[in-house]
């Protein structure tokens, strides 16, 4: 288990990697300045999507990413 700083640190890193650093800290602005629920948001990002199918989705993305043929 990775601990909070660490976790905090990885998610800047990420947010950085795909936003860029303002748009990075646009986002955070965003989240902080306004409400958010982040289980109605996910809920509402992929409707149709069962969480059979998410979780298969995410794991080949991870797969791919690894380097390792999907199953």
């Amino acid at each position: 288990m990775i601990t909070d700083i660490e976790i905090k640190q990885r998610g800047i890193k990420a947010l950085i990697a795909d936003l860029g650093n303002v748009q990075a800290e646009r986002f955070i602005s965003l989240i902080i300045r306004e409400p958010f629920d982040y289980t109605k948001w996910q809920r509402d990002l992929w409707p149709d999507k069962s969480v059979e199918e998410l979780s298969k989705k995410a794991m080949e993305a991870i797969q791919m990413k690894n380097g390792e043929p999907c199953a």
